[in-house]
């Protein structure tokens, strides 16, 4: 049986990642395309066959897909698979799946009243080494660290909804960040956070070499102070089971290439996996998967895979995912601790901002 999609949200994400891969899945059509650009609309409904035209989401009814794909703007993640849910349409939504926990709960009950099952954008559960990792979970023993960082030599994003909070909801940590916690997290298992320390890094993004020019993306604010959110997170989180997350997010950096690094701290052993997510083309090398156990260093075999291999299977499994009743509440469930664990971070990197803010300008104390 073939899945009707539609796309709901014609930017670089559904234009570069999603697009190709549903037109070109030989179970999928896409029958209808999304936006309030008619030009984006056009392009895209001529690359999609002739798919239906539609300038809102409120225009997309059951009797025309199985499923929307929803790749708008941040802000509007919740509000329209919100929208799309309670009129019974099955949604993909893109990360971040919300931008609160009371989008989370929102997003809950809409899923509730529609019956309609919500999946979330979570491509880095598809990669083959990140599955590699989770296998070695059990010979690790019992886990007391787990390093996270996702390091960008250069890559803020281009798109001008993306550098401001409005719109975005957040910098680095939104985007780069949720990838890294949405992954790791859930290998926790159930875990409240007790314990945060964080704080925020704005040295890269107003400048216009920071940009991640591998994205095609030429538009600019007209004024570069216009970008109100962080390029950097570093952030330390304990969990109330005595876990300790490190996490850093950078848009850009002094690195000379984007990395991505996962750190599983055992008692039985230390698992690493050395990687790049995404689509940049400043890779180190092929990814690379390592266990430490008593001095002595084991590498875990991994199939070389390109760029955009964990998308592809998403939209294999879409059909599966959509069908499944089992799915209710899953995707939300898991958002709710990813949003969770960063509202958490920005509430505890803004009050040491607002710390050092006050102890400049206390005077300084002499003694005695």
């Amino acid at each position: 049986m073939t899945l009707r999609v539609a796309v709901v949200g014609l930017g670089w994400a559904a234009r570069t990642i999603w697009l190709p891969r549903l037109v070109g899945h030989p179970g999928i059509t896409v029958t209808a395309v999304v936006d309030p650009d008619p030009v984006a609309r056009a392009s895209c409904a001529t690359r999609a066959g002739n798919a239906r035209s539609l300038s809102s989401p409120d225009e997309l009814t059951p009797d025309l897909a199985d499923l929307a794909v929803v790749a708008v703007p941040n802000h509007a993640h919740a509000p329209v698979a919100c929208g799309l849910l309670r009129r019974g349409i099955p949604v993909f939504l893109e990360k971040p799946v919300c931008l609160s926990t009371a989008e989370a709960d929102d997003l809950a009950a809409a899923e509730a009243a529609g019956g309609a099952v919500l999946v979330a954008g979570s491509a880095a559960r598809y990669r083959a080494d990140v599955r590699a990792l989770e296998e070695l979970l059990p010979s690790l023993g019992r886990i007391r660290h787990v390093e996270l960082a996702w390091v960008r030599s250069r890559g803020v994003p281009g798109t001008d909804w993306f550098t401001r909070r409005h719109a975005a909801g957040g910098g680095a940590l939104v985007d780069l960040g949720w990838h890294l916690l949405d992954t790791a997290l859930p290998l926790l298992g159930p875990v409240r956070i007790d314990q945060v320390a964080a704080v925020l890094g704005h040295d890269f993004v107003r400048h216009g070499d920071s940009q991640a020019v591998w994205r095609e993306e030429h538009a600019r604010p007209a004024d570069p102070g216009a970008r109100d959110v962080e390029d950097t997170a570093r952030a330390m989180l304990v969990t109330d089971s005595g876990v300790s997350v490190a996490v850093r997010a950078s848009w850009a950096s002094h690195a000379r290439y984007d990395t991505t690094v996962v750190e599983i701290h055992g008692t039985a052993g230390t698992a690493a996996l050395r990687c790049t997510f995404g689509f940049s083309p400043n890779r180190e090398g092929a990814a690379s998967l390592t266990v430490h156990r008593d001095g002595d260093v084991g590498r875990v075999p991994l199939d070389e895979e390109p760029p955009g291999t964990e998308y592809d299977r998403q939209v294999a499994d879409l059909a599966a995912l959509v069908g499944d009743p089992a799915q209710r509440g899953r995707a939300v469930a898991a958002a709710r601790t990813t949003i969770g664990a960063i509202e958490l971070i920005y509430d505890s990197a803004q009050k040491a901002s607002a710390g050092a803010r006050n102890s400049e300008e206390e005077p300084a104390w002499t003694g005695n």
